[in-house]
């Protein structure tokens, strides 16, 4: 399925899609230098969230897709060098609204659980 939204987004920071079905999809980042925080290696979670709003954003799939809310809890650190997994589900759609579960792995860890609220708007948020 060809990707509708977030096209020119930097997959170098908000990850890789594997796959993008109507709503699902499934987006891989791996973690590099440029993400960690301190001497340990631990990755700053605003790339975790990165990932999972841009695994959300092409579950939903459409050109005026938005984020309106999101409830979410890291569960887990991740450090650098580790290859990330973030699955997303369309779970309901009422109107324009649509909530979007997203769980990011790493190898069989849960690290990231999040329920985010999209919104698909008639234009362009910025028209």
């Amino acid at each position: 399925m060809e990707i509708q939204t977030h096209k020119l987004i930097s997959q170098e920071f908000c990850g890789t899609p594997l796959v993008v079905e109507k709503g699902y999809s499934k987006v891989e980042l791996k973690t590099t230098d440029k993400m960690i925080v301190d001497e340990t290696g631990l990755i700053h979670g605003g790339f975790l969230f990165g990932l999972a709003d841009y695994a959300a954003m092409i579950a939903v799939n459409h050109p005026n897709v938005v984020l309106g809310a999101a409830q979410v809890k890291f569960i887990k650190p991740v450090k650098n060098n580790k290859t990330i997994l973030a699955e997303a589900v369309v779970e309901n759609s009422e109107g324009k609204k649509q909530n979007v579960n997203v769980t990011i792995t790493n190898g069989k860890d849960i690290v990231f659980q999040g329920m985010f609220t999209c919104f698909v708007l008639e234009k362009h948020v910025l028209k």
